[in-house]
């Protein structure tokens, strides 16, 4: 289908949460969601930045139905408060799994002792999003954010903790391949539950804060921000428009189970949202069911949906 991005579908009455929902391109997921009507949690760590990004968007979105929730995503214990609060809220029919480390310099731990980007980026979304479970709508969207680091990933099950030889960068991507295998693993899990949950993967392109539009008193761009940033334009988008295959991929009608959205253009940088392939590694069924299985079991918490 044709899809235009600044004419998302209705979404009046769907609760949205969007964890990292406070910054970035998960604020602008959430900008966008509510402006299609839906009723948006932002889920943050940082409880000043969270009421800062709210203010942002009631501003930017005027009537807007937003609230905050505090998620340290870190912290299992965080996690699984956090989900009880929202359960108790109500059915949740689109859970964003956006938040996350990029880069943590030298190795970090979680407070359960994982490595933080692993930790933090898949547990921490593996976990809350099995707890969320029996609390999401009949016609659920789970969204995991993916990225183009994927694709040069391989997970090592003997060192899922990159105790040995850490590389930030290349640790970023393992947690990214990881949250792609759990959000294709949870769709065949739901489907073999004849469940209407549906699981679908995004990723931004590459999005970057200085091409980003101003969003006060979240975000006001200086000038030295823009000059920098205006030479990537070629290849590069703003966050603003880096949401758009997440909230595509939370949105459209015709989207299946499984598949995955990233920007239609040259190398998948930059541009409208459109169904996209994973790597071959983020195929690997064998691999998604065991690492499933190791999460159950770092996390202490099993699937019961």
């Amino acid at each position: 289908m044709t899809w235009d991005p600044l004419a998302v579908p209705a979404q009046d009455g769907r609760t949205a949460v969007i964890t990292g929902g406070n910054a970035g391109i998960g604020y602008h997921v959430a900008e966008q969601l509510a402006r299609a009507g839906a009723h948006v949690v932002l889920a943050g760590r940082n409880a000043q930045r969270t009421r800062t990004a709210l203010a942002a968007l009631r501003a930017s979105v005027p009537g807007a139905s937003a609230a905050e929730v505090r998620l340290d995503l870190a912290d299992l214990h965080s996690v699984r408060h956090t989900a009880e609060q929202l359960a108790a809220a109500g059915p949740v029919d689109i859970l964003v799994n956006n938040a996350g480390v990029t880069s943590s310099g030298q190795r970090a731990e979680t407070a359960q002792g994982f490595e933080l980007m692993f930790g933090t980026n898949h547990l921490g979304h593996f976990a809350l999003t099995l707890l969320l479970a029996p609390a999401l709508g009949p016609d659920a969207r789970v969204v995991s954010l993916g990225s183009l680091t994927h694709a040069r990933a391989r997970l090592d099950f003997d060192d899922l903790q990159s105790r040995d030889g850490y590389r930030s960068m290349a640790v970023y991507g393992r947690s990214k391949l990881a949250v792609l295998l759990f959000a294709a693993e949870l769709d065949r899990r739901l489907r073999a539950e004849g469940s209407t949950v549906r699981s679908v993967a995004a990723h931004p392109g590459w999005a970057v804060e200085g091409l980003t539009p101003a969003r006060p008193p979240l975000w006001e761009p200086g000038p030295f921000a823009v000059l920098r940033s205006a030479p990537l334009a070629l290849l590069a988008q703003g966050k603003d428009r880096g949401a758009w295959p997440v909230v595509r991929a939370a949105t459209d009608p015709d989207a299946v189970g499984g598949q995955y959205f990233g920007p239609r253009g040259p190398g998948s940088l930059k541009g409208p949202p459109a169904v996209q392939v994973t790597a071959g590694s983020a195929h690997d069924r064998v691999a998604a069911a065991r690492l499933w299985a190791v999460s159950e079991e770092l996390t202490g918490i099993a699937w019961a949906a």
